[in-house]
Parts: C-alpha cells; structure tokens; sequence
C-alpha cells in the first residue's frame, strides 16, 4: 500500500524522495500500520520531502540543523503541538527506516525535541446524558433500530468509530456476551457486552438488517441503507443527528461515547489495566488520561454542591 498524499500539483518531491517514501509505505504496511497511519504519514512525509526538494536536499543527506528549520517552519504556521509533534515522528521513523537499510549513516531527527502535547482532557457524558442520548433513537425503522444496536454498542464497549464499521457478522459471540473487535494495527481482543447492547443488536439483526438489502455475500454486521459496509464518516453524522434529536449540549463524536464509557469504568472502581484492556491501548500511560478526567468532574460537582466550595 503507498502512502497517501496532498496533490502532487501542491507538493513536489524528488524522484529520489519518491522511491524512498514508497519503501517506507511498504516497512510499515508490512508491520501492520493501518491505513489511517500510512494516510497521516503520507502527508507528513511528502510535506518534508517538498521542503528538502526545494533544498536540493535527497533522502540521507539531511542533518540536524535541517530538521530544527523545518520544525521552525512547522511552528511558523501555527500548527496544533499534536500535528507537530505528530509530523516530527513521522521524520523520525523514516530516518529510522533510512539508517535500518544504510542510507544514511544517523537519525538525525533523534535530538529533535518533541513538543508538549496540549493537556485537554476528553468530553465526558455523564451517565444520564448517555442515557438520554441512547433512549432517544426510537428503533422503529430499519435505520433506527440499526442506529439503537451501533450505539448501544459503542458505549457497552467503548469501541473507537473505525471498529464499529469493521465488526463482521461472525465478531459478536451471544453466549459467551462478548464480541471481538479488531482495533488499531489489527489487533484483536474481546470485550464484554451488556444486555441493554446485546437486546438492540439482537433486534437489528432479527428485524431490519435483512430489510436493509445486503448482498448475500457481505460480513459486515453494520449496513448502510444500500446494504454496504459502514464509513467512519457515516457514524459520525448518524450520532450527530440523534445528539440534536436528545438536545445534547456540546459536540459529541463516537470517541465521546469511548471517554465516557472508561471514565463510567473507573467511577465504577474497575482498575486501569482492566480498562486498558478493554479499550485496546497499547500501555497504561494511554489510559491514565482518564484518572485525571474523574478528579476534574468531582471538583465540578463539589463546586456546585459544597455551601462552601
């Protein structure tokens, strides 16, 4: 698979620069990096390969001081600290991947410091407003009761957009109330599913799955109403409209849900590795976002309860 990129009309790279993205595009592929990724660093990787270009700078024949202006220039343009940091990774891995197949001798982008990240913590529904949300789709039409099950199930699981649409029909196990889910760098695990989730996905598959028209062929549990696979997009904008239809204040993504379904975990007492395991973060750092979340909602709450807060 190539790395994804800008038009070529907007961002010029050498045909050096080319061969060398390409063979990056193949050692991630190949590691199981997943097409978001190979995306986000195809466009990271030929915004610093047009640079170098109009440098004369090929592929291993950048050093430090390089690097240091082009993370100048990134600054300059007033870029998000995690879209900095995200493109100064991205360089970092390519030299990597340079000096792994010997062209080039160092990584020069290994001093490189990485900014700090923006410490915003997640939106978080608190369990009423989830409630609202998920009672307010009336599961009577084939799109509704589809709608019912995907959410249901995005909150029972704390399951990301992109997994939601990559269940197939064989993933959730109704015996054993669980369903697998293949998250990021395809890999899988199995997470519980409560009864509320597990109701509505019965009924969307008993009811109106069929009536949506897939073709006999087709795995994925979730259909659009053409009978095909689901989008990420096509998740966003169903939630979008049932939060209007709930009167649900602020912006609310499927992440929200997944916020909010690890943060009802910890307030609940289940433990961080427990969580971490259910959500399919990679290490417990990860996790640890969301004891910060928890502290934040009580000095809320005790600042609206306390006579005297």
């Amino acid at each position: 698979m190539a790395l994804d990129a800008p038009r070529r009309d907007q961002l010029e790279a050498s045909r050096a620069w080319e061969r060398a993205l390409e063979g990056y595009a193949r050692e991630l592929s190949t590691g199981g990096a997943s097409a978001a990724t190979l995306r986000a660093y195809g466009r990271d990787l030929l915004e610093l390969a047009a640079w170098a270009t109009a440098r004369r700078r090929e592929p291993g024949q950048l050093v430090y001081r390089d690097l240091r202006a082009y993370a100048g220039v990134l600054s300059e343009r007033r870029l998000a600290r995690a879209s900095v940091a995200r493109k100064l990774a991205a360089a970092r891995g390519f030299h990597a991947h340079l000096v792994a197949t010997g062209a080039a001798a160092e990584n020069p982008a290994d001093l490189l410091p990485t900014p700090k990240r923006d410490s915003r913590l997640p939106r978080v529904l608190a369990r009423d407003e989830v409630a609202a949300l998920l009672d307010r789709i009336p599961a009577r039409s084939s799109l509704e009761l589809r709608d019912r099950a995907l959410f249901e199930l995005a909150y029972s699981c704390g399951l990301r957009a992109e997994e939601i649409v990559s269940l197939d029909l064989g993933d959730p196990d109704f015996d054993a109330e669980t369903v697998r889910v293949t998250g990021k760098g395809d890999k899988a695990r199995v997470v519980p599913v409560g009864e509320p989730a597990q109701r509505a996905l019965r009924r969307y598959l008993e009811l109106a799955r069929r009536a949506l028209g897939p073709a006999p062929e087709e795995r994925a549990l979730f259909v659009s109403r053409r009978g095909r696979r689901l989008s990420p997009s096509d998740v966003r904008r169903r939630l979008e409209k049932w939060v209007r239809e709930a009167a649900v204040a602020g912006r609310i993504s499927p992440h929200t849900l997944r916020h909010s379904f690890a943060t009802h975990l910890l307030e609940g007492g289940a433990d961080l590795r427990s969580i971490q395991e259910l959500l399919g973060h990679s290490s417990v750092s990860t996790t640890q976002i969301y004891t910060r979340v928890e502290p934040s909602r009580l000095r809320s709450e005790y600042a609206k309860s306390h006579p005297r807060a």
